[in-house]
């Protein structure tokens, strides 16, 4: 969840002009970042040791 601050702080980063498909766009990647490392904070998450046998064995 975004919060206001975050949210004020994106708005002041844009151009004078921009579109509502533009901040939204830029919304989403802020949500998916803090998401993500929300993940890592709480040790959910793929280690890339398992990462790599998980990806040899999709390409054996």
């Amino acid at each position: 969840m975004i919060t206001k601050t975050k949210l004020k702080e994106q708005i002041e980063s844009l151009p004078e002009e921009f579109t509502i498909d533009e901040l939204v766009e830029r919304l989403i990647l802020i949500e998916k970042i803090e998401s993500g490392y929300q993940q890592s904070e709480s040790g959910n998450y793929v280690s890339e040791s398992d990462l790599t046998t998980e990806l040899e064995k999709w390409f054996k």
